[in-house]
């Protein structure tokens, strides 16, 4: 059977944009359970595609894929030289009022005995940043919520879920890092990502997508 066909934002014969739904792996996991995930829905209708960056499986919004061994190695090192624009749409718990673009420096590392959870570790964490702002729209936010846009400029496994608990707005819907009463607001984690901004690795023409959240 083949699987559902993934909803395709762009493509050409170098690269894919693609919308990953919430609760989809990007890439297969261990165990026969967890094989369905974006990259072998791609491949079956796209047999070259080839994955460059992934989001986490509660996430959903814009991925990116190339299709050859080219593209996929100039838009991995875009990616690691931070020369992507990624921009997530995101629901957190409290109110905030900040004016303009904040930052966030917290470093990260695993939490061991509680993978695949990650933690703040000033001593023996990665250097980590996030940038986020109060999104000017806020229709449809849950009461004590606020709509953020959040900019990570590190690319750390839970950088975004883990920094916003940091700062005492744990994300909406969190199963990982939200209080009970959090995680209940929503019946998905409030995490989309909402715009990616990069050159064409072949013509080096800018392209931009943005992908509106549902929630």
């Amino acid at each position: 059977m083949t699987p559902p066909r993934p909803v395709c934002l762009y493509e050409d014969h170098a690269l894919l944009v693609l919308l990953k739904p919430a609760g989809l792996l990007c890439v297969p996991g261990r165990g026969p359970d967890k094989q369905d995930c974006l990259s072998a829905r791609a491949q079956a209708h796209w047999p070259d595609a080839l994955v460059v960056h992934r989001l986490d499986m509660a996430t959903s919004g814009l991925v990116l894929l190339a299709r050859n061994k080219t593209a996929q190695a100039q838009l991995s090192q875009a990616f690691a030289q931070r020369q992507v624009h990624k921009r997530y749409s995101a629901i957190a718990a409290g109110a905030l009022h900040t004016k303009g673009w904040q930052q966030i420096d917290a470093p990260l590392r695993c939490d061991w005995e509680q993978r695949p959870r990650q933690m703040v570790d000033p001593v023996a964490g990665k250097p980590s940043t996030t940038r986020y702002c109060v999104a000017p729209d806020q229709t449809g936010v849950p009461g004590a919520c606020t709509r953020l846009w959040l900019e990570p400029i590190t690319g750390r496994s839970h950088q975004l879920r883990v920094h916003l608990a940091h700062l005492g707005h744990p994300l909406v819907g969190d199963a990982l890092y939200a209080p009970p009463r959090v995680q209940t607001l929503a019946p998905r984690l409030l995490l989309h990502a909402q715009s990616l901004g990069f050159a064409h690795p072949e013509h080096g023409k800018p392209l931009f997508f943005h992908s509106t959240a549902d929630f």
